[in-house]
């Protein structure tokens, strides 16, 4: 409390300790919990009850982050088994191992150390970058009213829903791990769809799917995001840039995946519109392959159409 007003001479503290008190997010090992943060709340509580604080909790949030192993074992210097963070550095960046060690699990699990895991670290980021490289020269300015198609739709709703997933991993879940694996996944959607589209608009929504990546990745692996951004035709940093906001309207599918069961038990999946009547769903489940190998010598007593979500055939 004192930090936020250390200049305060005539008092110990003053208005400044409300406006920062209580801390966002206090992250630490499990041991902290019956050491310092047992002193943080005892000493803050008395600072409220003397009138000097208003807040009743030192810290809103806690996050108590797991072990680094290594051969399964936890990581001490005098069992001799730490890895020496420098070496690795000067190898491969401090990114890549940074963004090994957000990746390999989730913050409050143990980490089991692993070298093969941050060469795969350095592969990911290299081929980021080839991407990178790859639509510099074809940076096209951002257009309104875009008229798409449903292939251009489908990685517009693949790059919102990452966003939106990944913005949750952040602010509530503190997962950084699926943090990075959504946008891993995002990446390699975007690397698909340069394969064999490569319009004006194309270039357009890889351009956005491209800067939603970097900025999604830029508290992971700031330096290699730093540079990215502006290969991406903006300028000064993305640290700095504002966190892009989810379209609803992207997020809505025109397709939906229905279930077809027999007798109760899954057999087969159908993508259809939007919208489709249950006569129609019903005529595409019956038409499906797999349903009519199941079907072909039984005679279909029933057809159960839950819309939206599955057709659920009865057979005798």
């Amino acid at each position: 409390a004192r930090f936020t007003c250390k200049d305060q001479s005539s008092s110990m503290l003053d208005a400044r300790a409300n406006y920062w008190l209580p801390v966002d997010q206090y992250i630490g090992g499990v041991e902290h919990a019956i050491l310092h943060l047992l002193y943080a709340r005892f000493y803050h509580k008395l600072l409220r009850n003397e009138g000097l604080i208003d807040s009743d909790e030192p810290f809103a949030h806690l996050l108590t982050q797991g072990m680094v192993l290594k051969d399964g074992a936890k990581m001490s210097k005098s069992k001799g088994n730490t890895v020496d963070p420098i070496s690795l550095i000067e190898r491969h960046g401090a990114d890549t191992v940074r963004m090994f060690t957000m990746f390999a699990s989730a913050p409050d699990q143990t980490l089991d150390w692993s070298d093969s895991g941050v060469e795969g670290s350095y592969r990911f980021l290299k081929r980021f970058w080839k991407q990178l490289r790859e639509h510099e020269a074809l940076i096209l300015p951002k257009m309104d009213n875009l008229v798409l198609s449903a292939e251009q739709k489908k990685m517009r709703l693949k790059s919102h829903r990452t966003l939106a997933k990944v913005t949750d991993d952040y602010q509530r879940r503190h997962t950084f791990n699926t943090a990075i694996a959504a946008t891993m996944e995002l990446l390699n959607a975007i690397s698909k769809f340069s394969d064999k589209n490569d319009g004006k608009t194309d270039r357009i929504l890889v351009q956005e799917a491209l800067e939603f990546s970097v900025l999604m990745l830029a508290p992971i692996v700031p330096h290699f995001c730093h540079v990215a951004w502006q290969l991406l035709g903006h300028e000064g940093a993305a640290m700095d840039a504002r966190w892009p906001a989810v379209e609803k309207s992207a997020l809505i599918d025109e397709k939906m995946l229905i279930v077809l069961q027999i007798d109760g038990k899954l057999r087969s999946k159908i993508e259809v519109s939007r919208g489709i009547t249950n006569d129609d769903l019903e005529k595409l489940a019956l038409e499906d392959e797999t349903i009519q190998r199941f079907t072909s010598d039984r005679s279909v007593r029933k057809v159960i159409v839950v819309p939206g979500k599955l057709v659920n055939i009865v057979v005798g």
